[in-house]
Protein backbone atom coordinates (compact mmCIF):
# COMPACT_ATOMS: atom_id res chain seq x y z
CA UNK A 1 0.00 0.00 0.00
CA UNK A 2 1.34 3.44 -0.63
CA UNK A 3 1.58 6.55 1.02
CA UNK A 4 -1.38 7.90 -0.86
CA UNK A 5 -3.43 5.11 -0.03
CA UNK A 6 -3.03 5.51 3.75
CA UNK A 7 -5.83 6.24 6.13
CA UNK A 8 -6.00 9.08 8.13
CA UNK A 9 -3.63 9.63 10.69
CA UNK A 10 -3.94 7.34 13.73
CA UNK A 11 -3.82 10.39 16.36
CA UNK A 12 -6.80 12.45 14.80
CA UNK A 13 -9.14 9.41 16.25
CA UNK A 14 -11.98 10.79 18.41
CA UNK A 15 -11.03 14.34 17.76
CA UNK A 16 -14.70 15.67 17.03
CA UNK A 17 -14.43 17.76 13.78
CA UNK A 18 -14.22 18.23 9.70
CA UNK A 19 -12.32 15.72 7.93
CA UNK A 20 -11.66 16.58 3.91
CA UNK A 21 -9.39 14.40 2.24
CA UNK A 22 -8.14 15.33 -1.44
CA UNK A 23 -6.42 12.68 -3.54
CA UNK A 24 -4.49 13.57 -7.06
CA UNK A 25 -4.04 10.73 -9.51
CA UNK A 26 -1.88 12.13 -12.48
CA UNK A 27 -1.86 9.28 -15.33
CA UNK A 28 -1.04 9.01 -19.18
CA UNK A 29 -2.83 12.12 -21.11
CA UNK A 30 -5.02 12.78 -17.92
CA UNK A 31 -5.45 13.80 -14.45
CA UNK A 32 -8.42 13.52 -11.69
CA UNK A 33 -8.83 15.15 -8.38
CA UNK A 34 -11.30 13.16 -5.84
CA UNK A 35 -12.42 15.27 -2.68
CA UNK A 36 -14.60 13.64 0.03
CA UNK A 37 -15.69 15.30 3.57
CA UNK A 38 -19.07 15.90 5.57
CA UNK A 39 -20.77 17.49 3.15
CA UNK A 40 -19.30 16.46 -0.38
CA UNK A 41 -17.90 13.49 -2.47
CA UNK A 42 -16.87 14.88 -5.72
CA UNK A 43 -14.03 13.69 -8.93
CA UNK A 44 -12.87 15.92 -12.15
CA UNK A 45 -11.20 13.76 -14.55
CA UNK A 46 -9.56 15.72 -17.18
CA UNK A 47 -8.26 14.71 -20.04
CA UNK A 48 -5.38 16.39 -21.76
CA UNK A 49 -3.23 16.19 -24.76
CA UNK A 50 0.57 17.57 -23.06
CA UNK A 51 -0.96 21.69 -23.37
CA UNK A 52 -4.57 21.97 -23.61
CA UNK A 53 -7.40 20.36 -21.95
CA UNK A 54 -9.40 17.87 -24.27
CA UNK A 55 -12.29 16.66 -22.05
CA UNK A 56 -14.17 17.59 -18.82
CA UNK A 57 -15.56 14.60 -17.15
CA UNK A 58 -16.84 15.90 -13.01
CA UNK A 59 -18.90 13.30 -10.90
CA UNK A 60 -20.79 14.24 -8.07
CA UNK A 61 -21.42 11.06 -5.93
CA UNK A 62 -22.39 13.49 -3.08
CA UNK A 63 -23.66 17.02 -3.13
CA UNK A 64 -25.62 19.30 -0.67
CA UNK A 65 -28.33 20.85 -2.85
CA UNK A 66 -30.77 19.33 -5.26
CA UNK A 67 -29.19 22.00 -8.06
CA UNK A 68 -25.67 21.06 -7.69
CA UNK A 69 -25.50 18.32 -10.70
CA UNK A 70 -26.11 21.60 -12.76
CA UNK A 71 -22.65 22.68 -12.43
CA UNK A 72 -21.08 19.84 -14.37
CA UNK A 73 -21.89 20.95 -17.23
CA UNK A 74 -20.59 24.84 -16.50
CA UNK A 75 -17.65 23.20 -15.18
CA UNK A 76 -16.61 21.78 -19.17
CA UNK A 77 -17.78 24.96 -20.45
CA UNK A 78 -15.07 26.44 -18.24
CA UNK A 79 -12.43 24.35 -18.85
CA UNK A 80 -12.53 22.89 -21.83
CA UNK A 81 -9.88 23.95 -24.67
CA UNK A 82 -7.60 25.87 -21.77
CA UNK A 83 -4.10 25.48 -21.78
CA UNK A 84 -3.08 23.49 -18.83
CA UNK A 85 -0.55 25.90 -18.05
CA UNK A 86 -3.06 29.19 -17.98
CA UNK A 87 -5.98 27.16 -16.06
CA UNK A 88 -5.49 28.99 -13.16
CA UNK A 89 -5.61 32.73 -14.51
CA UNK A 90 -8.53 32.21 -17.40
CA UNK A 91 -11.28 29.96 -15.08
CA UNK A 92 -10.92 31.90 -11.97
CA UNK A 93 -13.28 34.69 -12.93
CA UNK A 94 -15.77 32.22 -13.68
CA UNK A 95 -15.61 30.62 -10.10
CA UNK A 96 -18.94 31.71 -8.68
CA UNK A 97 -20.62 30.86 -11.60
CA UNK A 98 -18.89 26.65 -11.04
CA UNK A 99 -19.80 24.38 -7.89
CA UNK A 100 -16.55 25.88 -5.95
CA UNK A 101 -15.22 21.84 -4.86
CA UNK A 102 -15.84 21.03 -8.56
CA UNK A 103 -13.55 24.06 -9.91
CA UNK A 104 -11.05 23.32 -7.14
CA UNK A 105 -10.47 20.23 -8.50
CA UNK A 106 -10.10 21.08 -11.88
CA UNK A 107 -7.34 23.69 -10.77
CA UNK A 108 -5.73 20.85 -9.15
CA UNK A 109 -5.71 18.68 -11.67
CA UNK A 110 -4.60 21.02 -13.65
CA UNK A 111 -1.96 21.83 -11.69
CA UNK A 112 -0.46 18.14 -11.05
CA UNK A 113 -1.32 16.87 -14.80
CA UNK A 114 2.24 16.34 -15.30
CA UNK A 115 3.74 14.85 -12.34
CA UNK A 116 4.47 11.29 -12.16
CA UNK A 117 3.13 10.27 -8.50
CA UNK A 118 -0.40 10.86 -6.82
CA UNK A 119 -0.78 12.45 -3.45
CA UNK A 120 -3.38 12.93 -0.56
CA UNK A 121 -4.20 16.09 1.17
CA UNK A 122 -5.58 15.08 4.60
CA UNK A 123 -7.63 18.13 6.72
CA UNK A 124 -8.91 18.08 10.14
CA UNK A 125 -10.49 20.90 11.43
CA UNK A 126 -11.40 20.61 15.26
CA UNK A 127 -14.61 21.84 16.27
CA UNK A 128 -14.24 25.06 18.53
CA UNK A 129 -14.07 24.78 22.11
CA UNK A 130 -14.36 27.67 24.19
CA UNK A 131 -13.86 29.64 20.80
CA UNK A 132 -10.50 27.78 20.21
CA UNK A 133 -10.20 25.61 17.13
CA UNK A 134 -7.04 24.08 15.49
CA UNK A 135 -6.82 22.93 11.56
CA UNK A 136 -4.14 20.79 9.93
CA UNK A 137 -3.12 19.81 6.69
CA UNK A 138 -1.48 16.91 5.70
CA UNK A 139 0.35 16.27 2.37
CA UNK A 140 0.94 12.66 2.18
CA UNK A 141 1.07 12.10 6.06
CA UNK A 142 3.56 15.39 6.66
CA UNK A 143 2.05 17.96 8.51
CA UNK A 144 2.53 21.15 6.37
CA UNK A 145 -0.14 23.27 7.67
CA UNK A 146 -0.94 24.24 11.45
CA UNK A 147 -3.14 27.22 12.53
CA UNK A 148 -4.79 27.98 15.72
CA UNK A 149 -7.69 30.40 15.67
CA UNK A 150 -9.64 31.81 18.53
CA UNK A 151 -13.05 33.40 18.02
CA UNK A 152 -12.52 32.86 13.98
CA UNK A 153 -9.10 35.26 14.04
CA UNK A 154 -5.80 32.94 13.40
CA UNK A 155 -3.95 33.44 16.57
CA UNK A 156 -0.70 30.94 14.95
CA UNK A 157 1.13 31.35 12.89
CA UNK A 158 2.54 34.80 13.61
CA UNK A 159 2.74 35.92 9.98
CA UNK A 160 -1.03 35.61 9.79
CA UNK A 161 -2.05 36.40 13.39
CA UNK A 162 -5.21 38.29 13.63
CA UNK A 163 -6.55 37.40 10.34
CA UNK A 164 -9.93 36.22 9.70
CA UNK A 165 -10.38 32.86 7.17
CA UNK A 166 -11.48 35.13 4.18
CA UNK A 167 -8.40 37.80 5.01
CA UNK A 168 -5.29 35.44 3.59
CA UNK A 169 -5.35 35.93 0.23
CA UNK A 170 -2.13 38.47 -0.37
CA UNK A 171 -0.55 35.78 2.51
CA UNK A 172 -0.91 33.27 0.38
CA UNK A 173 0.63 34.90 -3.13
CA UNK A 174 4.23 35.65 -1.23
CA UNK A 175 4.29 31.47 -0.68
CA UNK A 176 6.18 29.69 -3.04
CA UNK A 177 3.50 27.15 -4.94
CA UNK A 178 3.45 24.26 -3.42
CA UNK A 179 3.23 26.07 -0.01
CA UNK A 180 0.61 28.23 -1.67
CA UNK A 181 -1.39 25.69 -2.99
CA UNK A 182 -1.45 23.74 0.68
CA UNK A 183 -2.35 27.37 2.40
CA UNK A 184 -5.57 27.41 -0.04
CA UNK A 185 -6.76 24.10 0.34
CA UNK A 186 -6.43 24.32 4.08
CA UNK A 187 -8.17 27.83 3.97
CA UNK A 188 -11.09 26.15 1.69
CA UNK A 189 -12.08 23.58 4.19
CA UNK A 190 -11.62 25.65 6.96
CA UNK A 191 -14.65 27.94 6.02
CA UNK A 192 -16.47 24.49 4.84
CA UNK A 193 -15.57 23.19 8.54
CA UNK A 194 -17.75 26.50 9.86
CA UNK A 195 -20.94 24.84 8.47
CA UNK A 196 -21.06 22.12 11.33
CA UNK A 197 -21.27 25.19 13.87
CA UNK A 198 -24.74 26.16 12.43
CA UNK A 199 -27.51 24.55 12.66
CA UNK A 200 -28.97 23.01 9.54
CA UNK A 201 -32.08 25.51 9.47
CA UNK A 202 -29.56 28.36 8.93
CA UNK A 203 -28.20 26.28 6.05
CA UNK A 204 -31.21 25.49 3.91
CA UNK A 205 -32.22 28.38 2.53
CA UNK A 206 -30.06 29.24 -0.62
CA UNK A 207 -31.49 32.87 -1.23
CA UNK A 208 -30.27 33.34 1.89
CA UNK A 209 -26.54 32.42 0.94
CA UNK A 210 -24.09 34.92 -1.26
CA UNK A 211 -24.17 34.09 -4.38
CA UNK A 212 -20.57 32.54 -4.17
CA UNK A 213 -21.17 29.72 -6.02
CA UNK A 214 -23.44 27.62 -9.03
CA UNK A 215 -25.98 26.72 -6.55
CA UNK A 216 -26.09 29.89 -4.50
CA UNK A 217 -26.64 31.94 -8.15
CA UNK A 218 -30.27 33.88 -7.85
CA UNK A 219 -32.24 31.24 -10.79
CA UNK A 220 -30.86 28.04 -8.95
CA UNK A 221 -30.98 29.58 -5.77
CA UNK A 222 -34.77 30.24 -6.21
CA UNK A 223 -35.10 26.35 -6.81
CA UNK A 224 -32.57 24.53 -4.83
CA UNK A 225 -33.63 22.20 -1.83
CA UNK A 226 -30.88 20.84 0.45
CA UNK A 227 -30.15 17.00 -0.28
CA UNK A 228 -27.50 14.46 0.39
CA UNK A 229 -26.30 13.03 3.60
CA UNK A 230 -24.04 14.68 6.25
CA UNK A 231 -21.15 12.50 6.98
CA UNK A 232 -19.18 12.97 10.57
CA UNK A 233 -15.97 11.24 9.53
CA UNK A 234 -14.70 11.59 13.11
CA UNK A 235 -17.83 9.21 14.33
CA UNK A 236 -18.03 7.33 11.14
CA UNK A 237 -16.81 3.43 10.20
CA UNK A 238 -14.70 4.55 6.92
CA UNK A 239 -12.08 7.25 6.37
CA UNK A 240 -12.60 9.91 3.38
CA UNK A 241 -12.62 8.44 0.08
CA UNK A 242 -12.32 5.37 1.42
CA UNK A 243 -14.58 4.23 -1.33
CA UNK A 244 -12.95 5.39 -4.39
CA UNK A 245 -10.41 3.27 -6.07
CA UNK A 246 -8.60 6.13 -8.20
CA UNK A 247 -11.07 6.15 -11.17
CA UNK A 248 -14.73 5.31 -9.75
CA UNK A 249 -16.85 5.41 -6.61
CA UNK A 250 -18.09 2.06 -5.65
CA UNK A 251 -21.12 1.71 -2.96
CA UNK A 252 -20.57 2.78 0.34
CA UNK A 253 -22.14 -0.63 2.48
CA UNK A 254 -21.83 1.63 5.59
CA UNK A 255 -23.55 4.90 3.85
CA UNK A 256 -26.76 4.12 5.93
CA UNK A 257 -24.95 3.85 8.99
CA UNK A 258 -22.62 6.71 8.83
CA UNK A 259 -23.84 9.27 11.82
CA UNK A 260 -24.67 12.91 11.36
CA UNK A 261 -22.46 15.37 12.39
CA UNK A 262 -24.26 16.88 15.85
CA UNK A 263 -26.60 19.34 15.54
CA UNK A 264 -25.58 22.38 17.52
CA UNK A 265 -28.11 23.92 19.88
Amino acid sequence: MTTSETNVPKEWGGIPGFRRRIRIIPGVGQASAALEDDLHCMLVTLQHDGERITGVEPVMDRAPWTTCPGARAVLRGTFLGLPLAEAQQRAAPEKRQNCTHLHDLALLAAAHAGDREGLVYDVLAGDPVDGEQSVELRKDGKRVQFWHLRDGSITMPEGIAGRSLTQLRDWIATLDTDAAEAARILQWASLVAHGRTMPLSRQSNAQAIPPNCHTFQPEQAAVAQRVGQRIDFSRALRAPLEHFDGATFHDDPHRAEHPEPPTPA
